[in-house]
């Protein structure tokens, strides 16, 4: 497992599968991003910045173990961290509160 220390970057290469050996779970806790071809992409099971690729679930198929099927497309990818820590916290009430 990799030791992600809080960094402004993501790791190059990062899977979301536990038996991957490019599993990072502090990364993935702390909320990786990932944009490819310049659009923001949420369904990445896995990606590597260095090599230009990401892997998507392949619809709803599944190997004969019960992993999604995944393809691997080639193109810019650039990973980000999102700022959870910088987001303005909630009230819960949803009112805004003038004093």
């Amino acid at each position: 497992m990799n030791d992600t220390p809080n960094t402004a970057t993501p790791p190059d290469h990062l899977a979301i599968d536990p038996a991957s050996p490019h599993f990072d779970r502090s990364a993935l806790e702390r909320g990786v991003g990932i944009r490819f071809k310049g659009v923001e992409r949420t369904d990445v099971e896995e990606y590597s910045v260095s090599q230009g690729w990401i892997k998507v679930a392949l619809g709803k198929k599944v190997d004969r173990h019960g992993r999604s099927l995944t393809i691997k497309l080639t193109g810019p990818v650039e990973a980000f961290f999102h700022d959870r820590a910088g987001e303005p916290a909630e009230t819960g009430d949803g009112e805004n509160h003038e004093g």
